[in-house]
């Protein structure tokens, strides 16, 4: 019986150690990630599922988030249901705060000493309202904000993640730089071929992945996935997100 309670007391006193010792790394070692969105909505913003996705993997990742989103209007607002423009006008930053449920601050106070990674979920919006790739492709412009938080966070070693269509931001700012769209001559990614092709244009290297896989440019410390670039059931962007957040991490 004493053998039993001494036994019991070793392993509460090793569980409580193993608690405190959990507690401390974790707060010792938490990442801070910024995540940047480009509005509300597959179409004309930010992949609500890509977004929702990424915020699930880096909470479990035990990472500490804060979102951002540049102040001005979106490139044009799509009716979702019919899937044509209409004629409203929308601002980025505040239809990205539908996502963030009210806690985003405008790009311009993202701090790249405040964090030690940033991940851009896709959607139309990344194409249209981060850059012009949407109407321009390879001879696009990048946003002069999103422009200098890529080349701050660059410029620090710090990892950059990119999903379905974002990685072509990257393309545009990096010359030389690795990211994946996707599967190239695969029907199950449609518009990967031709986004390939212009990147590579760009004088960047085109990696075929699958959904479920990330590539990670050790050189520029950029994660890529191809998430909704891919027709694949929800669950496996959900995945291949998860693998994309979790190299991120790993980096920062």
């Amino acid at each position: 019986m004493l053998t039993l309670l001494h036994c019991g007391r070793n392993v509460l006193t090793f569980r409580t150690i193993q608690t405190i010792n959990k507690s401390y790394y974790s707060s010792q070692m938490a990442k801070r990630v910024a995540v940047v969105l480009a509005g509300c909505g597959v179409y004309d913003g930010s992949e609500i599922h890509e977004a929702s996705a990424v915020l699930v993997h880096l909470s479990r990742g035990g990472a500490t988030v804060n979102m951002f989103a540049p102040n001005m209007e979106q490139m044009h607002v799509v009716n979702h249901l019919k899937g044509e423009p209409s004629e409203e006008k929308r601002n980025v930053l505040v239809e990205s705060a539908r996502l963030a449920r009210g806690n985003i601050q405008d790009l311009s106070k993202l701090s790249v000493k405040d964090h030690d990674a940033i991940i851009f979920p896709g959607g139309f919006g990344a194409a249209k309202n981060l850059c012009t790739w949407a109407v321009k492709g390879k001879d696009c412009s990048v946003n002069d904000e999103v422009k200098a938080v890529l080349q701050a966070f660059h410029g620090e070693g710090k990892p950059i993640g990119l999903c379905c269509i974002s990685p072509v931001i990257a393309a545009k700012v990096f010359p030389g730089c690795e990211v994946t769209v996707g599967i190239e001559k695969d029907d199950k990614y449609p518009n990967t071929t031709d986004t390939a092709a212009a990147i590579t244009e760009l004088g960047c290297k085109h990696v075929n992945k699958s959904v479920s896989e990330s590539h990670v440019d050790e050189t520029n410390k950029l994660v890529t996935t191809s998430a909704f670039m891919c027709e694949a059931p929800i669950h496996e962007i959900y995945d291949g997100i998860g693998t994309m957040v979790q190299d991120v991490l790993k980096l920062a």
